[in-house]
């Protein structure tokens, strides 16, 4: 059995904000989302967050994420006087539990799932008391060092404040990551003491009282980077993006640019997609084979299909099905559809609109609350008048239906098949099937006419 503790109850001072450092965000998740996903693979009996500052925020957006499976249990920590301390507000709730406790840090969000699975499968097969995560950094300046013999059997832990300058000269780091048998840690929990520098107590005093602890070296120290500021969000970022672009060049996609592209981890990818330069992908993204990505767009939450053109244009919450073209400076939005070989063109703009497999909007149009069959075109200047001021309201436009340039569809509106409009009408009813419509006022020419000019504007 396992229990997760994650510590989330510093408000981040470094971090300038009002904002609890651990619901900062990295891409597309909190610092602290990031951190209870990486422990789902153990699949944990107990997952407790240990909340402080401002901590009805963090409840409150942690219970919004767990909503789906509400598992979430949440300590208040009302004084933050350290690690030990923070550990020590679990007595209450984990009594009688027998299992393993693992304690992970809210800021520290690059961590693998392997690397924990790794660290508990060490800890169990040498049934220690405790287990602590450790790496070696090229510079320690800030982290507390772990000091072990040769069979990684930890000695000591001094935090840096407290550390002696040969001390310092130890590069093996405690990552803040540790796990413990959870009876023997909650004996030894009342005996903390503050008796340092911070006049903290700190969950590192522990292992002078348990045996065995040992250590685990991480392999990529990167993956233990704590966060606690502005620079050190983007540092982390900047690894991510490492991350994610490596993965999915080595699985068959192409990226022109990877430098100037952002791509979140939960965006997929299949092999032969096409990233162009300053393409920014977000979200529960997919991107399908033979797809080509920009440049300069910006895709978050959307289904793009198999080989699909989006150039210099934003989709949002929408779905391209295969062979369509968008762009450029194009914009979907709210849940747009676009079936299969369309077209969608310069400065047109769909929103809340289902568009039928081989119609066209090449140009200078907005679709708002619509309905298009197959093949239908749209000319360029078409828009929708959804909005009375009050509601929307939608349109409907039957398959192979056209309209000519400058029509202005006020909606509820349905257009039926085959149904042609022609170019600057205004239609305010409903059209039948095989019709043409022509919505505008007659055209009066007047020959010879022109204004007369009065007296005060004539020349001196």
């Amino acid at each position: 059995m396992v229990a997760v503790a994650i510590l989330a109850a510093g408000r981040g001072t470094r971090m300038k904000s009002d904002l609890p450092k651990v619901l900062h965000e990295l891409g597309s998740a909190s610092l602290v989302e990031r951190v209870l996903e990486s422990s789902l693979s153990l699949k944990p009996l107990r997952r407790l967050v240990i909340v402080g500052y401002r901590g009805d925020l963090v409840k409150e957006t942690l219970a919004e994420v767990d909503k789906a499976e509400p598992t979430l249990e949440f300590v208040e920590q009302k004084q933050q006087l350290g690690t030990g301390h923070a550990i020590q507000q679990l007595l209450p709730h984990l009594e009688g539990f027998t299992g393993d406790l693992l304690v992970l840090n809210g800021d520290v969000p690059l961590l693998r799932p392997e690397t924990l699975e790794q660290l508990m499968e060490l800890h169990k097969q040498n049934q220690n008391e405790a287990t602590i995560l450790t790496a070696h950094l090229p510079n320690p300046q800030g982290y507390g060092r772990v000091f072990c013999n040769s069979h990684n059997v930890v000695k000591q832990i001094v935090e840096h404040r407290d550390c002696t300058k040969a001390q310092r000269q130890n590069h093996r780091i405690n990552a803040g990551v540790y796990c413990f048998n959870w009876p023997a840690l909650a004996k030894i929990l009342p005996e903390l003491k503050a008796d340092n520098d911070q006049q903290e107590y700190y969950l590192t005093d522990t292992v002078k009282y348990l045996k065995p602890v040992m250590a685990v070296d991480v392999d990529d120290f990167q993956e233990i980077i704590g966060v606690n500021n502005r620079k050190h969000l983007a540092q982390a970022y900047e690894i991510l993006q490492v991350r994610v672009k490596d993965k999915w060049m080595a699985a068959g996609v192409t990226m022109i640019d990877p430098d100037s592209t952002t791509i979140d981890d939960r965006v997929v990818l299949e092999p032969d997609a096409v990233i162009e330069p300053q393409t920014h992908l977000r979200g529960n993204t997919f991107i399908g084979s033979g797809s080509r990505i920009g440049p300069g767009t910006s895709i978050e939450n959307s289904h793009i299909g198999k080989d699909v053109k989006v150039l210099y244009s934003v989709v949002s919450d929408s779905a391209v099905a295969d062979g369509s073209s968008i762009g450029p400076y194009a914009h979907l939005r709210g849940h747009a559809e676009v079936g299969a070989n369309c077209r969608v063109g310069n400065f047109v703009e769909l929103k809340n609109t289902k568009m039928g497999d081989r119609a066209a909007a090449a140009h200078l149009s907005y679709l708002g609350d619509a309905t298009l069959g197959e093949k239908v075109n749209i000319g360029a200047g078409t828009i929708t008048a959804n909005y009375d001021g009050t509601n929307k309201h939608p349109t409907k436009r039957g398959s192979r239906s056209k309209t000519g340039s400058n029509s202005v569809l006020v909606a509820p509106v349905t257009l039926g098949e085959d149904v042609n409009v022609a170019a600057g009408s205004i239609v305010t009813e409903d059209v039948p099937d095989d019709s043409l419509v022509i919505a505008r006022s007659r055209q009066t020419v007047k020959p010879g006419w022109r204004l007369k000019e009065s007296s005060s504007s004539a020349e001196d």
